[in-house]
């Protein structure tokens, strides 16, 4: 027995000034439902990723999807959180609920509402998925930078290779409507340091920042043994989670170790190579992150990652894609929610439903998502089923 996704959901992702936390929600989950063709009322379990950390005075939003229908009223609802793999978190729960058998209909949302904050705040929200005992007071672009420097150090400035990666998702997010910023920002301009391309943490410009972002996505998902009754199912070739320690002090800087092995094992588990994907969603909340991604998956040997970018390897048309969708860095990232995002737009390529995004003839398509400094890791494998 496993689990299946048969339908889901994405509101546009930015600054949504007229749409509450519970509006996105339930935007979300109603058109999942309605994609799927799954009545409300049929749901035996909902979960909720969300990071919140006081993004939203909402701290108990579990149950608020139950206000989507009257019928929903009783079915039970839990909210998952680990950092920014939230999302990914929640549809790792609801897989495991079905594999056991005690649920067959899972709804699973994937919520946040940041920019009620200002930058201070949302600063602060975020900087709590940080080691305070050492890390107390570090912002996340800190954080970053830190693993930018430690890897420059070793292997030479990379800024243009990360300037080439934030122009390569920019460019791409034009293909997508739900994207937050749908801007073409040109290499020249991520490369250069300007009024509007300010250092946030040295080497990072803010175009090697991922955005500040409201918005949701939501998947149904049931037992395999009922997905004759959709239109459509896709599959897990593997899930794998894996989690390193917290403190940063206790890790190599120059890589993401603990990603290394759940790619690894992902790809174990799934019978294959980095070769055999047709594209990748992954975790961008910074250039340096996608940088060392790719390192981490084996698609370039330790230090070489720069030089997959000046190729062209992960762009549109590449040996492998990477980010089709805008990832993190023009899609937005608004944290609970880019889990289940990055599954629902791998979903929609293997089953050829990607719209301008779509790369011809997927089959495979890897789902990448990590909390914190690389410490909570999700590698997903879909593909359709026939």
């Amino acid at each position: 027995m496993d689990a299946k996704i048969v339908g889901w959901g994405h509101t546009r992702f930015g600054a949504l000034n007229d749409k509450s936390f519970e509006d996105l929600i339930i935007d979300a989950a109603r058109e999942a439902l309605d994609h799927a063709g799954l009545a409300p009322g049929d749901v035996d379990a909902i979960w909720l990723g969300h990071f919140n950390n006081g993004l939203v005075p909402d701290a108990f939003g579990s149950s608020l999807v139950l206000g989507l229908d009257p019928k929903m009223r009783f079915i039970p609802a839990t909210r998952v959180e680990n950092a920014c793999a939230s999302g990914s978190a929640a549809i790792y729960a609801a897989r495991d609920a079905i594999r056991s058998g005690r649920v067959r209909r899972a709804l699973v949302i994937g919520a946040e509402k940041m920019t009620g904050r200002d930058t201070k705040g949302v600063t602060e929200a975020l900087a709590g998925a940080s080691y305070q005992a050492e890390e107390a007071g570090v912002s996340f672009p800190q954080i970053f930078a830190r693993f930018a420097q430690s890897y420059f150090q070793a292997y030479g400035d990379q800024s243009a290779a990360l300037a080439v990666i934030a122009a390569k998702n920019h460019k791409a997010a034009l293909d997508n409507p739900l994207a937050h910023l749908q801007k073409d920002l040109g290499f020249a301009a991520c490369n250069t340091i300007s009024d509007k391309n300010p250092m946030i943490a040295s080497p990072l410009r803010m175009t090697d920042c991922s955005l500040v972002s409201d918005g949701a996505a939501a998947m149904v998902m049931v037992a395999d043994d009922l997905v004759g009754d959709f239109p459509r199912a896709v599959g897990f070739r593997a899930a794998v989670q894996m989690n390193d320690v917290l403190p940063m002090s206790q890790r190599d800087l120059t890589e993401l170790t603990a990603a290394k092995h759940t790619f690894a094992a992902a790809f174990a588990e799934a019978g294959i190579s980095v070769e055999d994907l047709d594209l990748a969603e992954v975790h961008d909340c910074f250039t340096i992150a996608e940088l060392l991604i790719y390192e981490a998956m084996g698609l370039a040997p330790k230090g070489q990652g720069g030089l997959l970018v000046e190729d062209g390897v992960t762009a549109r048309g590449g040996r492998l894609p990477v980010n089709l969708s805008g990832g993190l860095k023009a899609k937005g990232h608004p944290v609970g929610a880019s889990g289940v995002s990055m599954h629902v737009l791998a979903a929609r390529q293997v089953t050829g439903s990607a719209d301008a995004m779509q790369v011809p003839g997927a089959q495979l398509a890897a789902v990448f998502n990590m909390g914190g400094s690389g410490v909570a890791n999700y590698c997903s494998i879909l593909e359709a089923v026939a």
